[in-house]
């Protein structure tokens, strides 16, 4: 199986304590990237200007990625397979290399991607939500950039811009976070055509 980038949607903030054990357990090498979740919800409603809301976006990303480490997940802060799961400690990296646009529509789901792109790995967006959903109807495959709020706007073109393979999954449903880092077939949203499922 390929290593793997897992972005940790802040949304399962109450679930992480659960939820780091399967990804201590992944059986390949993953580096999870993390959310802004209610830290990134809090810069929201501040009105501050488009860099410094960036930027402390980052910072709330740094937050929830120490929240991580003190349940269990090793710290780290360079963009680079760890030997075992660890999470990305962002905030440096992300002002050294400030690879993205400074907006709202570029969140933790695009910085994700682009730690993955950089590291040649798929992307497991993690989150609350089964996929990208259409006139009430789950998307099984997306091929081209979609209105919706699964994911921020920037994040599908990024994907099909970078040939970079991204599946979405909902880590509230018992078991689904494990079966997707074995590569097991689950509901899902799969951003890119060559994100061809393992057979059952």
């Amino acid at each position: 199986m390929r290593p793997l980038v897992v972005k940790f949607g802040g949304s399962l903030l109450d679930l992480a304590p659960s939820l780091v054990p399967v990804l201590l357990k992944a059986p390949r090498p993953v580096l999870v990237v993390p959310g802004g979740g209610p830290f990134a919800d809090a810069v929201r409603g501040l009105g501050v200007d488009d860099d410094a809301a960036h930027w402390m976006a980052c910072a709330a990303m740094e937050q929830f990625g120490h929240y991580l480490t003190g349940l269990g997940l090793p710290g780290v802060e360079a963009l680079e397979l760890p030997p075992m799961p660890s999470v990305l400690l962002p905030y440096r990296l992300l002002r050294d290399r400030d690879p993205l646009p400074h907006t709202w529509e570029v969140s933790s789901d695009t910085i994700a991607a682009w730690c993955a792109a950089a590291l040649d790995c798929d992307l497991l967006l993690v989150k609350s939500v089964d996929g990208v959903v259409v006139d009430g109807r789950l998307l099984e495959r997306v091929t081209a950039p979609v209105a919706t709020d699964a994911v921020d706007p920037r994040l599908v073109p990024y994907a099909l811009a970078h040939d970079l393979r991204v599946r979405l999954v909902n880590a509230r449903a018992p078991g689904r976070l494990a079966q997707a880092l074995r590569d097991e077939p689950v509901p899902g949203t799969l951003i890119d055509p060559r994100f061809l499922e393992s057979p059952a």
